[in-house]
């Protein structure tokens, strides 16, 4: 179901009982995930998809100080899913792209749900410290949902912790760029899908290659990223945590190989941002004529991104 749509479309991408899976961008850590290469063929494996016709509902989990710059940078990206009826002025787009994902169907034949909006957001000031392991990302969940309830329980949502540049998060920059799980969550007896995406800075040729130059590989030079490498790296992976998530939230969606470290919808695609790619290149990409700053879709009120095709 991965396809390489080289002339149309480009993409983007306490009480808790912890799921024994986890889903990200695993790479070997000689590679920036930009840069792995794989076969583009994701099966189906029966499962449930996120398809509900009403939307994904993404919670946002601000970890940690952001600058306002960046934090305008993700929330614009989220604005640009779904523009409030106003039609985005250029493509290719953000929405556009997920348009892309909702090709992906489950077994009755729902697609992924069309609509993706940013509901709420709620900030943590390193409640659980600065060195975090992962199991704490849906600790940190359960928190704002049932300790706190600053957050609902929403089975079709997304809720996606982001963390500043000075956490670390285990596997974070050695073999992961983000990863995306699921949890029960009692006593409200739900099962709910989470993501993490660490800030891109702290490992910017790992994580946010092409706008960054990778520590390990051939030498070359990086493009210049539109909204600042930290954040633009954000935006490639979270987008790929995203469709990674609403096509195989359960382990049992679409996804290429290993159970236990899987290729999805987007990450079956790695590096491909523009016509032409190839392993250490991401092919041919727009470039602003004044910042001189390299972007495949525009979002809302064109703002400019670059993220992976699918």
């Amino acid at each position: 179901m991965a396809k390489m749509l080289v002339r149309s479309l480009f993409i983007i991408v306490s009480t808790l009982a912890l799921a024994t899976w986890s889903y990200g961008l695993n790479q070997s850590r000689n590679q920036p995930s930009s840069v792995a290469t794989s076969s583009t063929t994701v099966a189906y494996h029966g499962g449930p998809l996120l398809t509900r016709p009403s939307g994904i509902n993404i919670y946002l989990i601000w970890y940690g100080a952001f600058s306002l710059k960046d934090r305008t940078t993700i929330t614009d990206f989220f604005a640009s899913f779904s523009p409030k009826g106003l039609v985005p002025r250029q493509e290719p787009s953000v929405s556009t792209w997920w348009r892309t994902v909702t090709s992906y169907k489950d077994k009755a034949h729902a697609p992924v749900s069309r609509i993706v909006r940013l509901v709420k957001q709620v900030g943590d000031p390193y409640s659980l410290g600065k060195n975090l392991k992962r199991a704490q990302i849906g600790s940190l969940v359960n928190k704002n949902i049932v300790i706190s309830n600053k957050l609902p329980v929403d089975s079709n949502a997304i809720y996606l912790v982001l963390t500043a540049k000075d956490v670390n998060v285990e596997k974070f920059c050695m073999d992961s760029c983000g990863f995306h799980d699921s949890v029960l969550v009692t006593p409200k007896g739900s099962v709910i899908v989470y993501a993490h995406v660490g800030d891109a800075v702290q490992c910017p040729g790992f994580c946010a290659w092409p706008y960054a130059v990778p520590a390990y590989g051939p030498p070359g030079q990086a493009l210049v990223a539109p909204n600042g490498v930290g954040a633009d790296g954000m935006v490639i992976n979270m987008a790929t945590i995203l469709a990674g998530a609403a096509t195989n939230p359960f382990r049992t969606g679409y996804f290429q190989g290993d159970i236990l470290a899987p290729l999805e919808a987007v990450s079956a695609c790695p590096g491909i941002f523009g016509a032409g790619a190839y392993p250490e290149y991401p092919g041919n990409l727009m470039v602003d004529k004044f910042s001189k700053a390299s972007y495949n879709v525009y979002g809302f009120s064109s703002q400019r991104f670059g993220t992976w095709w699918a």
